[in-house]
């Protein structure tokens, strides 16, 4: 074990806590939360491993301050299904998280301390919080509403069975204003100050552009595929498959 992953794991079960004293979570939210809570510990474990890390740097605490808010609007997701919840403390909380995803990187530059784990941790936390918010957001909008969610880890899953969608992609500002823009819209709606049907429009020009800017890769990867007579040689993850 990493000490980064457990002071994770210890802050994850503190917020927790008193998230369930303050508002209540009930059995889903507490069991969902717990199960965060120790996947995230595992899989950071095993990620920093691999990169051959020992302990976080800066950003990374930034970070894991993020994932452990997430950890919160999972829980308090999982209850939303079984009864009532806070939408002021989801939402406020959702919005600390979407602050603070603006911070890990100024901190990673400043101290010269970024790095490809780090950018792939911030860019794990960031995907599953959207696909929190929509699976909190389908019930009154609609469940094609989770495509806006699920798109990314679609996108993964599809690298497992074409190689070629795994390759390099150029750097592109457009993805992170798209991706700021998912959860911008997704907590707007979360906190149901819109009229429903201005709700909706907003999400549905949020899932097309995030549409757009993954169709935008797709064809710039296809056109650049290797030729099948060719053995492909991949040097890891696509910046998609990061993000």
């Amino acid at each position: 074990m990493r000490p980064g992953p457990v002071i994770g794991l210890l802050l994850q079960f503190a917020m927790l806590a008193l998230l369930s004293a303050a508002v209540g979570l009930g059995p889903a939210g507490r069991a969902a939360g717990t199960v965060y809570a120790l996947g995230s510990c595992v899989l950071l474990t095993r990620a920093m491993h691999t990169a051959g890390l020992v302990a976080f740097g800066p950003a990374d605490l930034v970070t894991q301050t993020r994932a452990a808010l997430v950890g919160c609007v999972t829980a308090l997701t999982a209850a939303s299904f079984a009864g009532d919840v806070p939408v002021p403390v989801l939402v406020g909380i959702t919005v600390v998280a979407l602050v603070l995803d603006a911070v890990d990187g100024k901190v990673a530059r400043r101290t010269a301390t970024a790095s490809a784990f780090g950018a792939r941790f911030d860019m794990e936390v960031d995907a599953f919080l959207i696909l929190v918010l929509s699976c909190y957001v389908a019930p009154a909008a609609g469940l094609w509403v989770l495509a806006i969610g699920a798109m990314r880890y679609v996108y993964v899953v599809a690298t497992w069975v074409l190689p070629w969608l795994r390759g390099q992609l150029f750097p592109r500002y457009w993805r992170k204003v798209v991706a700021a823009i998912q959860g911008i819209v997704l907590v707007t709606a979360a906190a149901d100050v819109l009229p429903r049907p201005v709700a909706v429009v907003a999400l549905v020009g949020a899932l097309a552009l995030l549409t757009e800017s993954f169709g935008r890769d797709v064809i710039f990867l296809w056109r650049r595929r290797l030729p099948a007579s060719r053995p492909a040689r991949v040097e890891g993850y696509s910046e998609r498959a990061r993000a």
